[in-house]
């Protein structure tokens, strides 16, 4: 979906190429990630994303309740460390 006879362009690269994409919010809870996936305008020129202010508010109570253990949480993957004794900086 592309946003038409709009007057928002980048504040970043002041490109109008502005298209509504799923993409996923990175949350930190503790030494995880967690992705909560939203729909939202971003520049396809530079990347820059926007968000009203539902999805702010969206946002705002998704980390509320990771941070307070209140929503199951799928594991998708995991991050695994390498670590060899031999190498010190």
């Amino acid at each position: 979906m592309t946003i038409k006879n709009s007057v928002l362009s980048s504040i970043i690269c002041h490109g109008e190429d502005i298209k509504v994409k799923e993409v996923n919010e990175e949350i930190i809870a503790g030494s995880d990630i967690v992705h909560v996936p939203i729909r939202t305008p971003v520049c396809m020129t530079c990347g820059e994303q926007y968000y009203d202010r539902r999805t702010m508010q969206y946002l705002e109570d998704a980390e509320n309740k990771i941070s307070k253990a209140g929503v199951k949480l799928k594991e998708v993957g995991k991050v695994l460390i390498y670590e060899e004794a031999s190498h010190s900086a």
